[in-house]
């Protein structure tokens, strides 16, 4: 055992290892970057340490890792992640949708000041490469996002690949995989993942299991067609052979929650047949994303999104679909008035912000089918939108599954910087599932909480080193207050910072000291199995 002297010795806290195993009052010994010692309360001697941390009555826990998020341009903006830090997230695993490297495919808008030093980005690494130098509080790494692939090799068209253009995919991705991305992930209700067959994803997933990959699904349906989503990922996964993960799984529309406990029975299954499948969650009642999910895949086509929707032409066809297709309710299992989009640029439409679709069309006098295009074709960008259908019974039915894991599905952001509405789930996904869902609510222990933000989430990565409490880890630690630790941003006021998180350490260096962060940008890359040196 290390017995000092210490960097940092945090003593008397209640040490919850990540690894699931019941809480002990202990005592724990920074050194440089790494733990140095995990011990009973006591056996740490306090001589020659440069900071001791009296924790009686306190925490103790791995710093948590955030497998759904989507900080790429925050970390950009200023690498220092406030709203993520202050709920205890020290590593941020990215890549859902897009990715910025290498440079040319599928992109969100990218700050001005990256704009140039982006065009340079020709392989996957080189991305982390600019974001580490330019320093980023949390630890950071990425799955390749196949939007980002296959517009590099094919641009937004529908249609399935030419043999040329699916070499190229598989060799994009092999090169990812070496710059250390952990798998492929397919948002498949997203141009172009939604254009992509399942036969393709097969032979593109293949190549990420070479090299020890995961194949991370948003699923095509997580409403009507839940079960045939859940299906496709099992397919998927067996066909390739490599392991399955599911994003922020859900069964979204009221006539479709009863199919929540069908498709944990088909995990289960899959489980017990030696399928290696599971999931992660946000704890809301709500997602976000964009209001372009209202309108039909194909006007998406060619980036011809904001054309076809402000075209005349194209409009009768536009609104038959979608009053067809949804028939009062969407893909997300929202109706007009459990939809609240809130990303307005204009100022036309701020009134409209905190808004639900019913009230914006009643106030335009329209039906909410023309709020939807005419709103999309004057902003000329996508809308974020809150979109209200999912089931409390059902939220606390998967944190009680022991392969589900927490994430946010949301990007760090700082308070005194932020503008408009978001979604809470940014400032206190990990605080809310500590807080209301183990100490107020019972739904899981402490134990099982930290395992499933911690633990559970280096394990699925292959990160033998982080997400644990243990002699020789990096020295990625939370101490928060058991009493206290709680979230505090609501749908109407979401711009408000967790609390009950006191410090956090990332790779032995303070970030948050006494709930404030300190500005200090220690972040590492993580990187997946398949990573060459």
């Amino acid at each position: 055992m290390h017995t000092g002297p210490f960097d940092v010795l945090i003593r008397g806290a209640m040490v919850f290892d990540g690894a699931g195993n019941p809480w002990f009052l202990g005592d724990v010994g920074l050194k440089g970057e790494r733990i140095a010692a995990v011990a009973p309360a006591g056996l740490l001697k306090p001589e020659g340490a440069r900071e001791v941390v009296e924790a009686a009555g306190l925490a103790v826990c791995p710093g948590f890792i955030d497998i759904q998020s989507h900080s790429i341009t925050t970390l950009m903006n200023d690498g220092r992640c406030v709203s993520k830090l202050t709920q205890g997230v020290t590593t941020e695993i990215m890549g859902e949708t897009w990715v910025p490297a290498p440079h040319g495919g599928k992109c969100g808008p990218l700050p001005a000041a990256w704009r140039e030093k982006a065009k340079g980005w020709t392989r996957f690494r080189h991305w982390f490469d600019a974001l580490l130098e330019a320093g980023v509080s949390p630890n950071v790494g990425s799955f390749f996002a196949a939007g980002t692939l296959r517009s590099l090799a094919c641009g937004m068209r529908m249609g399935a690949p030419a043999p040329d253009e699916l070499e190229r995919m598989k060799t994009l991705l092999d090169e990812a995989m070496a710059d250390g991305a952990f798998g492929i992930s397919y948002a498949l209700i997203y141009p172009p993942d939604c254009y992509v067959e399942t036969a393709e994803i097969v032979e593109i997933a293949k190549v990420a299991a070479r090299r020890g990959g995961l194949y991370i699904t948003h699923m095509r349906s997580e409403s009507d067609r839940l079960l045939e989503g859940v299906e496709e990922a099992l397919e998927i996964g067996r066909r390739a052979g490599l392991p399955v993960e599911i994003y922020h799984l859900k069964a979204a529309g009221k006539a479709n929650w009863p199919k929540m406990a069908q498709a944990i029975a088909r995990i289960d299954a899959a489980r017990a047949e030696g399928q290696d499948v599971t999931a992660c969650m946000y704890p809301y009642v709500a997602s976000g994303t964009g209001l372009s999910t209202q309108v039909p895949a194909w006007a998406a086509a060619d980036d011809l999104l904001f054309k076809n929707v402000a075209d005349p032409q194209v409009r009768p066809k536009l609104r038959a679909e979608m009053l067809g297709r949804f028939a009062g309710a969407n893909e997300l299992g929202a109706r007009a008035e459990g939809i609240m989009p809130v990303g307005f640029r204009l100022p036309e439409h701020r009134g409209y912000i905190g808004k639900r679709l019913s009230q914006i069309a009643a106030e335009r006098g329209q039906e909410w089918v023309d709020a939807v295009l005419d709103l999309l074709a004057s902003e000329g960008h996508d809308i974020f939108t809150i979109f209200f259908s999912m089931s409390e019974r059902n939220l606390q039915l998967q944190l009680r599954q022991p392969w589900i894991k927490v994430a946010s599905d949301a990007g760090g952001t700082d308070p005194a910087r932020a503008g408009g509405l978001v979604h809470p789930r940014g400032y206190g996904t990990f605080t809310r599932v500590l807080g209301h869902y183990a100490r107020d609510l019972g739904v899981l222990s402490f134990e099982e909480a930290v395992r499933k933000m911690s633990g559970a989430v280096a394990a699925r990565l292959g990160l033998a080193d982080r997400g644990i409490l243990r002699a020789g880890a990096w020295a990625d630690v939370v101490l928060f207050d058991p009493k206290t630790v709680a979230d505090r941003a609501t749908f109407e006021e979401p711009h408000r910072l967790s609390v009950g998180v006191q410090d956090v350490w990332v790779n032995g260096t303070k970030v948050v000291s006494n709930g404030e962060h300190t500005g200090a940008k220690p972040g590492k890359f993580v990187a997946g199995p398949g990573a060459e040196a």
